[in-house]
């Protein structure tokens, strides 16, 4: 599958599913699920090594992980789903030349086929339409933005005319830099259904209600294995409660049998 499909996906009416991964066994889940897109986010750095923040994610570790959801797929690669990375902080905000390096780094290396960046800044779309002219599909990211955490927060955004303006302008400027679709969290349900009207590529909704083209889940999130659930991710089963009360009885037994 490749990212224009998700365009055509949009003009049909069909819903997008995307899921996180971060290493071959959520991958093999993943991809068994029959999502369409698997999104190696840099949340792997606070759902797999535990940092508070995206922030101290580096490229290194995000072509690690993305080669080991390569991995875990067992489908052909034209069954596969489109794999999209994280560009970590500082690897594109430091100019349109490192950016290039560092998507191309992660294209030539890995089976992923685009990557995704946050924010509508002059400087990012000067990088978003480079890396498209180098043949880089690129997904945008706008709302919630985790790695401008230090200046918004994890709060809800776009709640204001003023921002909602913004968050409409924005998105239109990266459909115009050729962003083959947009990642919108925690905004209101009623802009980003405006937002699916007024675009001709896919809105990719994570707290953004039920009016989008599509929907993203962090996988940990939606299995409850996530130690703090965020408030738009409720989870479909008890994982985490599952996993413990297997392990304490398989420890019990052993302690008993030995």
């Amino acid at each position: 599958m490749l990212t224009t499909d998700l365009v055509r996906f949009k003009k049909l009416g069909k819903q997008i599913t995307v899921l996180t991964a971060w290493d071959a066994i959520s991958s093999s889940i993943v991809e068994a699920s029959g999502a369409d897109v698997v999104l190696v986010g840099d949340s792997l750095g606070m759902v797999v090594l535990g940092h508070s923040t995206t922030l101290p994610v580096t490229l290194d570790q995000m072509l690690h992980h993305t080669k080991a959801v390569c991995r875990g797929f067992s489908k052909p690669p034209s069954k596969q789903p489109i794999v999209v990375c994280d560009l970590p902080f500082l690897s594109y905000q430091c100019g349109e030349d490192k950016a290039v390096e560092a998507a191309g780094t992660i294209l030539k290396n890995s089976c992923a086929s685009a990557v995704k960046i946050e924010g509508a800044e002059p400087e990012t779309l000067l990088v978003i339409q480079r890396l498209i002219r180098m043949g880089i599909p690129v997904m945008g990211h706008l709302g919630l933005t985790p790695q401008s955490v230090h200046k918004l927060g994890y709060k809800s955004q776009a709640r204001d005319k003023n921002s909602q303006d913004k968050i409409l302008e924005d998105s239109k400027r990266l459909q115009e830099s050729g962003c083959f679709a947009i990642v919108f969290e925690h905004i209101p349900g009623e802009i980003a259904g405006k937002l699916r009207k007024n675009l001709t590529i896919p809105i990719i909704g994570i707290g953004a209600g039920k009016d989008c083209d599509g929907q993203v889940r962090v996988t940990a999130d939606i299995l409850g294995l996530s130690i703090e659930q965020p408030p738009f991710a409720k989870p479909l089963l008890a994982g985490r409660e599952l996993c413990i009360d297997a392990l304490q009885k398989w420890v019990e037994s052993a302690k008993i049998n030995q």
